[in-house]
């Protein structure tokens, strides 16, 4: 996995950016737009869909290279058995009506979680998408849909035992960086910013383990009012902050200056 090495005054101080290299985003509140204007859930869920666009647009225009957004937690499957039915035919239809637009525009599509139980037809979609997709360098899109952080973890570990139970790694020797390579976000960088929209304030079982340094920024704007100017607000928190990765402001300072 890309991540600042947090030893090192020096490395920090070089990922100190006016624009994060990757932003993750907890899509909330499309029900609650929906029900505020006394329209069905799914009608947040789709005009959601709307500034998605916007935002993957937003993002090459400021040079973000990886947007991670929560589309569907694995805890999801327990809402209402027709608002899952709704939110898949909606996912379906957003690979089928969007996928070409983001190749066209240079974006690499990619979806992590445990996509099985979405069923043959999604599936094939988003395999279809992601190797259409592969070879483009604007920005990459990370999908979330059916995933969780502890599912990650706990996918991640149970290689690990794999491994050890094969002889191939010994046990004694495994570190934070051993569990790397199997998890969801292998070989992309750690989020820099993490955006909750919805007015609530928690990551949900997203993400866990990677956004163990993540500057958070929390709003209660609902997603389908989150727009442009809303998201440069987001930028311009972020902007103004000092990471230190548990270093302290003086080495920061002193690295600065040497």
């Amino acid at each position: 996995m890309d991540k600042t090495d947090i030893t090192d005054p020096a490395a920090v101080l070089a990922a100190k950016s006016a624009v994060p290299r990757h932003v993750a985003v907890i899509m909330d509140g499309n029900g609650r737009w929906a029900r505020s204007r006394g329209l069905p859930r799914i009608a947040g869920h789709r005009k959601g869909v709307e500034r998605v666009r916007e935002m993957v647009t937003a993002c090459v225009e400021k040079g973000v290279t990886h947007l991670t957004l929560f589309a569907f937690s694995s805890e999801n499957w327990r809402r209402p058995a027709q608002e899952v039915q709704l939110l898949k035919e909606l996912f379906l239809t957003a690979l089928e009506n969007e996928i070409r637009k983001l190749h066209k525009n240079n974006v690499l599509f990619h979806v992590i979680g445990d996509i099985g139980r979405f069923g043959e037809k999604i599936t094939a979609r988003i395999q279809q998408a992601e190797t259409l997709t592969r070879d483009n360098t604007a920005l990459m899109l990370t999908i979330a849909a059916n995933y969780g952080g502890r599912w990650d973890i706990a996918q991640a570990c149970a290689e690990l035992a794999r491994r050890a139970v094969r002889g191939e790694i010994d046990p004694g020797s495994i570190t934070e960086e051993s569990l790397d390579p199997f998890l969801s976000m292998a070989g992309i960088p750690e989020p820099d910013l993490f955006i909750r929209t919805g007015g609530e304030q928690r990551v949900s079982n997203f993400l866990l383990w990677q956004l163990a340094y993540t500057e958070m920024y929390f709003t209660p704007v609902l997603w389908p009012d989150f727009d442009r100017a809303q998201f440069e607000q987001a930028l311009v928190s972020f902007a103004g902050r000092q990471r230190r990765f548990g270093l302290t402001g003086e080495q920061i300072e002193a690295a600065r200056h040497a």
